[in-house]
């Protein structure tokens, strides 16, 4: 058996950053036997991070039953994941570390308090190197990996082709993320964080898991393989929430009573709104998006995380706005549901795509103003929105309007185009995910190379798996 034990972390560009231990055989053939079929897995403590982890190990159990998936998060997050995870993956709890003035019980990047204490949470998830190669030294036939050195930086430019990548594949700088557009600057915080914490345990990674599916993104799996080390691999193994789904949408919470909502809503009506769990929106902003959709005249399903705010009573509208868990999938799927306004988190482009639904592309951080380029674009499933100005700036309720009539007006030329391509984007991922479909094939073809490669060069490489969300 194999064990692969990674976490992942995207603050440091479109490609994430992430670092693996990994195991070492014992000279016994029993514990030898006993690491070949045993995955372990440590997401990075943001839920958009987890859940894809959460799908993937749900898919190993599912697909191979006499595996052992065992997977590592912190108390706090215990619930999260047990809630969400079949009763075959084990879970496992490492105490979180304490690091002032990060408050105790801040284990997930959606309850840091403030942004300016994001890179003490980064501090502080660093610190469970030792506990977790500790774990995997307890395991029979695993051992720690040694910390990879620093990497080099790269500098960039204003306007740029990805080596290696088709050439429509152009990227403004102002879409770069934070840490990308900061890594040539040694005295940066984050700069010096992934150089001295993460290092290159990216790139050195044997193998890279793409929370993808070959029809969407099957053009770029040689260039993501040559940013690594020489015999990487990229599996293109998504959608991991469908590649996992095992009647999972008929038990979802809806505290908010959003699926009976929808039932009142004529097909096709309804645009449904989130921009995540991360991004810090202006009070300002929330005001303006508000009056912008009660002018648009569609009836709207927003998720609104802000508990500071009240809608604006000067704007009488025709929606409801959910302050508790909406189950996203599941409104999706819902007839009634006719476009997505995203923050562009990979997992909320694909459950979109997945449903065919098309979307409104609205990045506030990370890769996600990639991610927009990239549904907009390139696969032509939707529009984007105009953000120039940043977190620090607000997006006017007349842009607002346009940008959402845009998006719903199913009977226009462009829309109709969008919702061809949703459907189409739909058609493909439960294609792939099917029996013998890419996903399926590749999510086979990578725990056989695991369990032939374990003891040999995953051990030398000192990493195993990576994830690209």
């Amino acid at each position: 058996m194999v064990a692969a034990a990674a976490s992942n972390h995207a603050a440091n560009g479109a490609t994430s950053a992430k670092h693996a231990a990994n195991g070492a055989a014992s000279n016994g053939s029993q514990d030898a036997a006993a690491g070949r079929n045993h995955v372990v897995i440590f997401p990075f403590m943001a839920k958009g991070h987890m859940l894809p982890l959460f799908h993937f190990a749900t898919a190993l159990t599912a697909h191979h039953p006499t595996l052992r998936v065992t997977l590592v998060t912190t108390p706090a997050n215990a619930s999260f994941a047990q809630s969400r995870l079949p009763p075959s993956v084990d879970l496992v709890s490492l105490p979180f570390p304490s690091l002032p003035p990060l408050p105790a019980g801040v284990e997930s990047t959606d309850a840091v308090p403030s942004p300016s204490l994001h890179l003490t949470f980064l501090h502080a998830t660093s610190l469970l190197r030792d506990p977790f190669a500790a774990f995997l030294a307890s395991l029979p036939s695993l051992t720690s990996a040694n910390p990879p050195p620093p990497p080099t930086t790269e500098p960039g430019g204003a306007l740029f082709h990805v080596p290696g990548m088709p050439d429509h594949v152009q990227v403004a700088a102002e879409e770069l993320p934070y840490g990308v557009a900061k890594r040539a600057d040694p005295d940066n915080p984050v700069t010096r964080f992934f150089a001295e914490v993460i290092g290159d345990s990216d790139v050195r990674s044997w193998g890279v898991l793409v929370n993808s599916l070959a029809a969407l993104d099957g053009d770029y799996v040689s260039a993501l393989e040559s940013f690594y080390g020489p015999g990487a691999r990229a599996w293109l193994a998504g959608p991991m929430f469908l590649a996992a789904t095992v009647g999972e949408l008929d038990g979802e919470q809806d505290p908010e009573g959003c699926l009976a909502w929808l039932d009142d809503q004529a097909a096709g009506s309804v645009i449904y709104l989130s921009f995540g769990t991360q991004a810090h929106v202006k009070d300002a902003q929330l005001d303006e998006i508000l009056h912008g959709l009660a002018r648009s005249g569609h009836p709207f399903l927003w998720a609104v995380r802000c508990d500071t705010w009240s809608p604006p009573v000067d704007s009488p509208h025709n929606g409801l706005v959910a302050r508790g868990w909406v189950p996203q999938r599941s409104v999706l799927a819902h007839a009634s549901e006719g476009g997505f306004v995203s923050h562009c988190g990979w997992n909320s482009v694909m459950e979109s795509l997945a449903a065919g639904k098309p979307l409104l592309a609205w990045p506030m951080i990370a890769e996600q103003h990639l991610n927009a380029r990239h549904v907009a674009n390139v696969l032509g499933v939707g529009v984007r929105m105009d953000v120039r100005g940043g977190m620090e700036g607000v997006v006017g309720r007349g842009e607002v309007e346009e940008k959402v009539r845009e998006l719903m007006d199913a009977d226009s030329k462009k829309g109709k185009r969008m919702r061809e391509k949703a459907a189409w984007a739909q058609q493909e991922a439960k294609s792939a995910v099917s029996a013998g479909g890419s996903s399926t094939l590749a999510l086979d073809n990578l725990l056989e190379e695991l369990q032939k490669s374990y003891g040999d060069h995953v051990i030398a490489n000192g990493a195993v798996c990576s994830l690209v969300d």
